[in-house]
């Protein structure tokens, strides 16, 4: 069991650092309606005033985590210099990626391999000192992963776990420790919906998927330096987003939302017997002998030692490292193929109207239609136990409400208008700040279509007293849900963006056939 005394000692200074929150909203205060077909438990109970949280303090955390005063939280958000430093303010920060199995919160606790190895490390650092009572404490901040790297050189954290696999463009400017990893390879996973290819060298002309960040983007570029020389034409490389881990491009190829992607080889062996439709192609090989470690600033030599250290006796490889490795595997039940050819046949049925509506009320037209695949799989037949009905899943209570005023939610075209209305009310009503981005307004307000907009007006509180950006829903309201109300919100927004994404990918593909035909004068 991991322990909580960290998050729970960390979470509750950063409380202390801001102004008593308020109470949460009434239904009558948020005009809530019900929507989901099921509630959502409350996992953890939300912190009220700093008064009522000292006894919470005193038991749960002990004198030297008392210790710890709030101004020298507070000072942390630009610090750098080595362990000396560290020590002296008694706090090492990780910076990771929020993605389950590496890093999650699940019922007010932190999990993953990221997580275990913290609190192992925080011991290791402190049985060293054996300073007693004065405890030096690491705690993980979870961010996108695109912003490892600067929030590392601008002394947000001191150190990087995260999966990253040492190159000669990261080593330029940050330092790596000793490999954390065996040997890995860059290899190419393909699914059901991908052309046969025989070598990288087919991949001329083809569109690769990879994130700005990776070190797949790279070795791409690599290849494309080949391809060109030989007179042929480079890969395509299509950006994916930074909120999408390498567990999520797997169980999306081995679903048909993209052909293929590259991954680094050991990940594909943690879903062996998972993904049934993923094809492993250990010949297709981008990079070989690569390996995964830590990283930190550069001039960092008492840092590194201690590093060096923990992941000697720690990393893959040893009893600890094989443990964790082999502990954290995800249930991926939830799991669904969007492009199934009966499920996007629906969609091709419904995209009409999905775009009628969204003009109508300014939602993007594929982020609804991911919204009613994620509720029903856009199936106008389906009910829930709760009495939802059709592709939104609205319950006729919310619809027939005057906020909404579209009753008749058993025929598929106003069952659609009611959900995007009432989407549209969710984001005019509670998110409608300049504060927050165009995008963000509508993942908040799925959130809310999916847990309530008087439980996301509480999280956003928590978020802003926790230190996250309470604009922000990806690695950060999003966290503080995790951690309050557990998994399903989290996930529910997490797959409309998957499903969003293969939408858009799928429709700008037969977009450009059809150009394509038409210009070969094909009808």
């Amino acid at each position: 069991m991991i322990r909580q005394r960290r998050l729970t000692f960390y979470i509750l200074l950063m409380i202390a650092l801001s102004a008593c929150g308020e109470s949460e909203p009434t239904e009558a205060e948020t005009g809530e309606a019900p929507v989901a077909a099921a509630a959502v438990s409350q996992a953890a109970p939300a912190p009220g005033a700093v008064a009522d949280q000292t006894e919470q303090v005193a038991a749960k955390a002990n004198e030297a985590e008392r210790a710890l005063i709030p101004e020298q939280i507070a000072k942390f958000d630009t610090r750098t210099g080595d362990l000396d430093v560290m020590i002296e303010d008694r706090v090492i920060r990780i910076l990771t990626v929020y993605s389950p199995g590496h890093y999650y919160i699940h019922e007010g606790q932190e999990k993953g391999i990221v997580a275990e190895m913290a609190d192992h490390f925080e011991d290791a650092i402190n049985k060293k000192l054996d300073r007693g009572h004065l405890r030096v404490h690491v705690v993980v901040i979870p961010m996108a992963r695109d912003q490892l790297l600067p929030s590392l050189l601008a002394g947000k954290g001191d150190i990087i776990s995260a999966n990253l696999s040492i190159t000669p463009e990261r080593q330029e400017v940050i330092d790596f420790s000793i490999p954390s990893s065996k040997p890995l390879s860059e290899i190419m996973v393909t699914g059901p919906s991908a052309p046969a290819i025989k070598s990288l060298e087919d991949l001329s002309g083809q569109t690769v998927y990879v994130r700005q960040s990776s070190s797949y983007r790279e070795s791409v570029e690599i290849l494309n330096e080949k391809l060109v020389s030989q007179g042929k034409a480079p890969v395509e490389i299509e950006l994916l987003s930074e909120l999408l881990e390498d567990d999520d491009l797997i169980e999306m190829v081995d679903g048909g939302l993209l052909p293929w992607a590259i991954v680094d080889d050991y990940k594909v062996q943690f879903w062996d017997g998972v993904f049934t439709k993923l094809n492993v192609r250990e010949d297709l090989v981008f990079r070989e002998g690569g390996r995964i470690a830590w990283a930190f600033r550069k001039d960092s030599p008492q840092l590194a030692e201690a590093v060096n250290a923990f992941l000697k006796k720690n990393r893959e490889g040893t009893l600890l490292g094989n443990v964790l490795r082999n502990r954290y595997v995800r249930d991926f039940d939830w799991a669904a193929n969007a492009l199934d050819k009966e499920d996007y046949e629906r969609l091709e049925a419904l995209v009409d109207i999905f775009k009628k509506y969204g003009e109508q009320y300014e939602i993007e037209y594929l982020m609804a239609a991911a919204q009613g695949y994620q509720e029903s799989r856009l199936d106008q037949n389906v009910r829930s136990h709760a009495g939802a009905i059709g592709v939104m899943q609205l319950l006729p209570s919310t619809a027939s409400d005057p906020k909404v005023g579209i009753p008749n939610i058993h025929e598929v075209d106003a069952n659609i208008e009611a959900g995007m209305k009432y989407l549209q009310y969710l984001r005019s009503r509670y998110f409608d700040d300049p504060a927050i981005d165009n995008r963000n307004q509508l993942l908040l307000a799925l959130a809310a279509y999916n847990a309530g907009p008087a439980r996301m007006i509480n999280l956003r509180r928590m978020a802003q007293e926790q230190g996250y950006n309470p604009n922000a829903w990806f690695d950060n309201v999003e966290i503080i849900a995790a951690q309050e109300i557990g998994r399903e919100t989290v996930q529910y927004v997490a797959n409309i963006y998957k499903y969003y994404l293969a939408y858009s990918l799928s429709f700008k593909t037969q977009a450009e056939r059809n150009a394509a035909r038409s210009k070969a004068g094909i009808e």
